[in-house]
């Protein structure tokens, strides 16, 4: 078995990670760099969104790429964790998100383009992903286990939302999406989950909570904390990613819902 890792801000390094640094990968979205190797005894392929010294804003991510280097590196599942600011006021600063839910209207790329792997007429794999939830319950099962197992306080459930950046949300913009039942949000996560499913990977986003999201408390949280916080999540997502990669049940997994193909590829 094979994990995938998908690792954001504060996280440009898997600790504990035995293999080679970064290398290019081609693939028809461009290049992703790509580390393999080992962690907590488990063969990994590590991406990092941002890269080291955070070089790639939100918008710079190559979601397309990251995603289809996951799965010609043959990986059975991708874990993927992000930094996020809370919506749901009812969410500790400094506590995990198990997300089963996905609000994404815009369902668009940093460049603006559809979130789709199908993007030209006629792709023999073209067809839509129908799912119930975007999220697999093998590997949530198994990073909710592992936060118990850890000490660490993880919430069972969140709709996590995606928010377009590299700038922050307005008041007016966190209210819409509180109506809209999202518990927490960040820049990176929704083209994740949409392209996993599209590539039929089983995959699943934690999120830690930095600050509060804009409007959400009677003061906003501040920037020394936000900064505190996303360097302390890499403690929490290390050792949480420790305990749960060697949990995971191959024979449970499965991809998220089905992709409906028009031509068999």
């Amino acid at each position: 078995m094979a994990i995938g890792i998908i690792t954001g801000s504060g996280t440009y390094a898997l600790p504990g990670f035995e293999g080679a640094g970064p290398e290019p990968v081609a693939t028809p979205w461009g290049e992703a760099l790509v580390s393999r190797g080992t962690f907590a005894g488990v063969e990994v392929v590590h991406v990092s969104r941002h890269g080291a010294g955070h070089v790639r804003l939100s918008n710079h991510v190559t979601h397309r790429a990251n995603i289809a280097a996951l799965a010609a590196a043959g990986v059975d599942a991708v874990l993927a964790v992000t930094v996020c600011g809370a919506v749901d006021p009812e969410v500790e600063l400094g506590s995990l998100i198990c997300f089963d839910d996905l609000h994404f209207p815009s369902n668009r790329l940093p460049d603006g383009g559809l979130c789709t792997f199908f993007a030209e007429a006629g792709d023999p794999r073209r067809g839509h992903w129908i799912y119930e939830d975007p999220y697999s319950p093998a590997l949530r099962d198994a990073l909710l286990g592992a936060a118990a197992r850890c000490g660490l306080t993880m919430r069972d459930g969140g709709c996590y939302g995606h928010v377009d950046g590299p700038r922050f949300n307005t008041k007016a913009e966190i209210r819409g999406l509180a109506a809209a039942g999202v518990t927490a949000v960040s820049q990176t996560a929704g083209p994740e989950t949409v392209l996993a499913g599209e590539a039929e990977l089983p995959f699943t986003l934690v999120g830690y909570a930095t600050d509060y999201a804009n409007g959400v408390q009677a003061e906003p949280t501040p920037v020394a904390r936000l900064l505190e916080l996303i360097a302390a999540s890499t403690d929490a997502f290390a050792r949480l990613l420790t305990e749960a990669v060697a949990a995971i049940d191959p024979a449970a997994l499965g991809p998220a819902g089905v992709v409906y193909r028009f031509h068999e590829a």
